[in-house]
């Protein structure tokens, strides 16, 4: 008669604790979430044990709970080989630090506010500084229509990239949500609050033009509103924030799109993402639906010599940031930098509508 073969040796939960650095607590409660779970438990007494080769796992489960990774997430990660694994863990890093980034922004917005340095500046600055502006929105060489809307103002600056059959009055109606901020002095310390509520009735505006029933049709919006010592900048979809500052170009917001979401986790190239066939698919957008995402909101401290550029994609998809840059840097006027921006789109074809708002943080005493 043949014999059974030996059992493979394992290690208790006390062992195993001591191997992978994870509390037998930890181990009874991934084992219950189907995480962890042990290569043999003892009918008669309950014990656990686990096979040495778990030992792998269970530091991969370590790591990534250190690194704040949820649960669920660990479970996908886990699930993964090697090289998808890696992917995922860069692809939820790169949300961390957009979270993050977005967090020390507010964190040092209420420093500021509580210590009273938020107030000292702005009663400084407002006197100080001031806005320098142009906009300038162009139908391009291939639409037979413009649905981008372009505005500058005293306070607010604003390009939104309207899509669908009602796209040009889905991107007037956000933009114009907005003019209402031009009215008065916006002191920092609520800014962030009243452009969050000229949002919500920005969203309200273009649900109206699209209707429940068409969710195609929406629009981008990247905005900018003036403090005096501070621009608040909301974003949402593929539309565009630049900073131009001591000769530097900075792109300061993040693209809510498909091919953004791919190069953030390693899965396009640079290169790969400009020929994409996918590259226009938004993520995010003010649209019909009613679930609306959130856009992203933040604070930017503002330095004189500061110069921003907001714009549609139809600038951006055909003229590369080093020729921006040089624009910026080398055309002192707005009215003419926009201009030359939109020139340059048409040179290069503008197959889309174009838009730009430059703005120069300038001193008027």
């Amino acid at each position: 008669m043949p014999q059974s073969p030996p059992p493979l040796p394992t290690m208790t939960i006390g062992a195993f604790s001591k191997a992978s650095r994870l509390s037998p607590k930890a181990l009874r409660l991934y084992d219950e979430l189907g995480l962890l779970r042990p290569a043999r438990v003892d009918p008669g007494t309950g014990y656990r044990h686990y096979a040495p080769e778990q030992l792998e796992r269970a530091r991969l489960v370590a790591w990534l709970r250190r690194l704040g990774m949820p649960l669920a997430g660990i479970r996908e990660v886990a699930a993964l080989g090697p090289a998808e694994a890696a992917r995922e863990v860069r692809a939820f890093w790169s949300r961390i630090e957009a979270e993050t980034a977005a967090r020390r922004d507010l964190a040092s917005f209420l420093v500021d506010h509580l210590t009273g340095t938020a107030i000292a500046k702005e009663t400084t600055m407002t006197t100080t500084l001031e806005l320098r502006y142009a906009a300038l929105s162009d139908t391009g060489l291939v639409r037979p229509a413009n649905q981008d809307t372009a505005y500058a103002g005293t306070r607010v600056l604003a390009v939104a990239d309207g899509f669908g059959a009602g796209g040009a009055p889905a991107s007037g109606a956000a933009v114009e949500a907005l003019k209402h901020l031009d009215d008065g002095p916006l002191p920092a310390g609520s800014v962030l609050n009243l452009l969050e509520d000229a949002v919500r009735g920005a969203t309200e505006a273009v649900r109206e033009v699209a209707g429940p029933a068409d969710p195609r049709t929406g629009t981008t919006l990247t905005a900018m509103v003036w403090t005096g010592s501070r621009l608040a900048l909301v974003h949402i979809g593929d539309s565009r924030a630049y900073l131009l500052r001591d000769g530097a170009l900075h792109r300061i917001t993040h693209d809510h799109t498909l091919v953004q979401s791919l190069l953030d986790e390693g899965r396009l190239t640079p290169e790969e993402a400009t020929a994409h066939p996918q590259r226009t698919l938004l993520a995010k957008a003010l649209t019909g639906d009613a679930a609306a995402p959130a856009p992203d909101l933040r604070l930017h401290d503002a330095l004189a010599g500061d110069r921003y550029l907001l714009c549609s994609d139809g600038l951006t998809t055909v003229v590369p940031e080093d020729a921006l840059r040089e624009t910026l840097a080398t055309v002192p006027d707005p009215a003419e930098a926009v201009r030359t921006l939109v020139a340059a789109a048409t040179t290069a074809g503008a197959p889309d509508n174009v838009s730009c708002v430059v703005a120069d943080v300038v001193r008027t005493a």
